[in-house]
């Protein structure tokens, strides 16, 4: 017979889910909330009774055996007869929670009686649901007591009911399993440093550890990570893989990858989780039961959804998704969420997995011990973690709210008033630095939050209300983690002022969400220099790391240095300098080229003074907000073997710097204009201070490293291939500095100086 692992709550929760969804807020506990909630409960314990405690059993229906486990909060062994105890944290009013109104968490209890009843031979046990308010500690409590025959009949009822997607999953893993057995490296070869990748990849997940991994663009990184998850999973190492990523392209090449290796005999279930904005079949994005048919009685349909796709695909990318969403009149997003909880590899962005504010609540620790984190582009996730981990609050939104409230709900009216005049109290200096959480603010907020939250709950649709409330409970939310790596910043802007807790060190939160995962898997091409790197994502001297070289010719790349200053002072000199060169370089070498800038300002103002040269050269401007179309359009004007030259004005760390495969004679050239250095400002500086005291080169941890790494992800848009072959040029006297010269990497270090006429 087959067997299927499954948790109590899983169970309970695919039998149980019923009604609509109201997505706009949620009033659960956060999980460090609900920790802490659970906790407190089980401190008042007595003497006989355990908390946490792990249950299991199997049980066997029609061709399936099922492994029914999970960990129940609480087993009360000093009363006469023992009681499951399970806890539930929520920031819902406890007077609104009526005994049966989660027939959900009542199943949960159930299932961990059941267990308990057959493995102690008991005739009966007893069931308290306990609900806990995380605002104020105090609880409520329902008790049923069943027979060990109540319970027996009530759990054949669950695995029944549970069967038809148990029997799809069985089928699955088992063509999963076999084709992953058959599974060869997809190429005839591997390029060179790709097998060493792989290999240290698989060994990273076969020893549990975390790997940095510095390896050069045109590698093949992503079916050199993949490939190895993919063989873990066949060997019963890993149940799943998250491909974690910074932007869509590059989700996109995990898509790419996954199909390719599924035309060499894989069957692997995959689901990319787009943003809901991206996906939503709606004109607006309002997930109220009222206005959108997707949402309502949602729960009511989307088991069907689910073994649906499950029998007829098995990579549910986006477009997949929104598909079936719309023939069951499901919503596309909650159904990707759902869908995950399938699938053996998700392709998603950073903060499902890392903000607090969004990561995916639905795996427990359990399921990440047998899960792997593959983290594409992983350069970004430094200023990405830094800014999941901050929050921000405006002074102009409760202005606005006081006023919209004014002669409405006078409790929002008052707490607006409240912090509305808290931030004109602040607003006497235009930078003010704090080095402690804003208590007084905080203790303003909570009431707003709860004000808010009953308001909305009583059906008002005030977006501005909406959108403050989910800015005020982030904020909250951050406050929680906040330590000596944070600071509080307060800035004047115009008539504004705004209110920052800023995480100037994500490195010990990152760490924390990694912790529970198998194996955490870093790469990138510019992860470079790799300590900084390690010590900003959370790595410790036991992980693992390694350096691959580029695989290609050194004879395919010339690069130039162009000894020119382009600091701020000196921008204004610069630019006839650097226009002459592009001239001279366009002239003798035909072809596309792309030229980054530190900014859009420095970028216009060199712009006007190229096109002031009259050249018969087409030009290029990247400006900001651009479209999905307008991208494309600027990438689609880079073609090969073009009779004309073009060159392509862009900005370094923008959307055209990274993400961007150019192969052939697409790309002739990359003109790299300055080193990067982020704009000076009040938060950089904080920045560096706070890494200066810390015993290390501030300037270099928040200024040079940042910098350097958007001109080697701008440079690395010219070699993506073998054959590619191209020039750059790096216009910036610290090139030739030693400091500057030890981050390049090592194919660009045999360079040319151009302190004349190109030629």
């Amino acid at each position: 017979m087959r067997e299927i692992r499954i948790s109590v709550r899983s169970l309970a929760e695919y039998v149980f889910r019923a009604g609509s969804i109201d997505a706009r807020f949620r009033t659960s506990a956060t999980m460090t909330e609900g920790t802490k909630a659970h906790q407190a409960i089980q401190k008042t314990y007595g003497e006989l009774d355990q908390s946490e405690v792990m249950l299991k059993t199997s049980l066997a229906h029609k061709d399936i055996v099922f492994l029914l486990e999970g960990r129940c909060d609480g087993l009360l062994l000093s009363e006469k007869i023992p009681v499951i105890d399970e806890i539930k944290s929520t920031s819902r009013e406890l007077s609104e929670i009526e005994e049966d109104a989660y027939p959900v968490h009542w199943a949960q209890a159930k299932c961990y009686a059941y267990m308990l009843a057959e493995d102690r031979g008991l005739q009966a046990v007893c069931v308290q649901l306990t609900y806990v308010s995380v605002k104020s500690g105090e609880q409520v409590r329902f008790r049923k007591t069943f027979s060990a025959v109540e319970l027996s009949s009530f759990i054949d009822g669950l695995i029944s009911s549970y069967h038809p997607y148990a029997e799809a999953r069985a089928e699955h893993l088992e063509k999963r399993n076999v084709s992953i057995q058959a599974l060869k490296f997809p190429f005839e070869t591997y390029r060179e440093g790709q097998r060493k990748l792989a290999g240290t990849v698989y060994k990273a997940i076969d020893d549990k550890t975390d790997l940095f991994a510095q390896a050069s663009t045109g590698i093949g990184k992503t079916i050199s990570t993949v490939f190895p998850a993919v063989k873990a999973i066949g060997e019963g190492k890993l149940n799943t893989f998250y491909y974690l990523t910074a932007k869509t392209i590059t989700r996109k090449a995990a898509e790419d990858t996954l199909a390719f290796m599924e035309g060499n005999i894989l069957h692997l279930n995959s689901v990319t989780i787009t943003a809901k904005d991206k996906v939503c079949l709606k004109e607006e994005t309002r997930c109220q039961k009222e206005y959108c048919e997707f949402a309502n009685g949602y729960y009511d349909r989307i088991n069907r959804a689910v073994l649906d796709i499950l029998k007829s695909e098995t990579r549910m990318t986006a477009d997949v998704i929104q598909h079936y969403a719309q023939k069951h009149t499901v919503c596309p997003f909650e159904f990707s969420l759902d869908l995950s909880n399938t699938a053996d590899a998700i392709i998603c962005d950073y903060n499902y997995v890392f903000d607090p504010r969004v990561s995916l609540k639905r795996f427990f620790d359990e399921q990440k011990r047998g899960t792997a984190l593959l983290i594409d582009e992983a350069h970004n996730l430094v200023d990405r973690g830094r800014a999941m981990f901050s929050a921000t609050l405006n002074k102009s939104d409760f202005l606005q709210l006081k006023r919209e409230f004014k002669a409405g709900n006078t409790g929002i009216f008052q707490s607006a008033k409240k912090i509305n005049d808290y931030f004109i109290a602040q607003k006497k200096q235009p930078e003010q630095l704090m080095k402690d959480r804003p208590e007084e603010l905080l203790e303003m907020l909570q009431p707003f939050s709860e004000e808010a939250e009953r308001e909305l709950l009583s059906g008002n649709a005030s977006e501005l209300l909406l959108d403050v409330y989910f800015q005020v409970q982030a904020f909250l939310k951050i406050s929680n983690l906040y330590d000596e790596r944070f600071v509080t910043t307060a800035e004047a802007d115009n008539k504004d002022l705004i209110i920052k807790l800023v995480c100037l060190d994500p490195s010990f939160l990152l760490q924390q969400v990694k912790k529970p995962y198998r194996s955490s898997i870093h790469f990138s091409a510019t992860l470079s220099p790799l300590s900084f790197y390690m010590d900003m994502l959370g790595g410790t001297s036991e992980d693992y790391q390694v350096k691959i070289p580029s695989p290609f010719a050194k004879e395919n790349l010339e690069v130039y240095i162009m000894p020119v200053s382009t600091r701020y002072h000196d921008r204004g000199r610069s630019r006839m300098p650097i226009s002459v060169m592009m001239k001279q370089l366009l002239e003798e070498r035909h072809g596309n080229y792309l030229v980054f800038f530190p900014s859009y300002a420095y970028m216009k103002e060199v712009y006007e003074t190229f096109e002031e040269l009259d050249l018969p050269i087409k030009t290029m401007l990247q400006h900001a907000h651009m479209t999905e179309a307008e991208r494309e359009a600027f990438l689609h004007a880079f073609q090969e073997d073009s009779s004309e030259t073009l060159i392509g004005f862009a900005v370094m760390g923008g959307i055209f710097s990274e993400g961007v495969d150019l192969i052939g004679n697409r790309l002739n050239g990359v003109i790299v204009v300055g080193v990067g250095l982020p704009q000076i400002g009040f938060e950089r500086n904080v920045m560096k201070e706070y890494f200066q005291q810390s015993g290390r080169n501030g300037f270099d941890y928040a200024y040079a490293y940042p910098g350097m790494n958007k001109v080697l992800q701008a440079g690395g848009r010219l070699i993506r291939s073998e054959e590619d072959t191209g020039t750059i040029v790096l216009v910036d006297d610290r090139f030739l500095t030693e400091k500057y010269q030890a981050l390049l990497p090592d194919e660009w270090s045999s360079f040319y100086l151009l302190d004349k006429p190109f030629i």
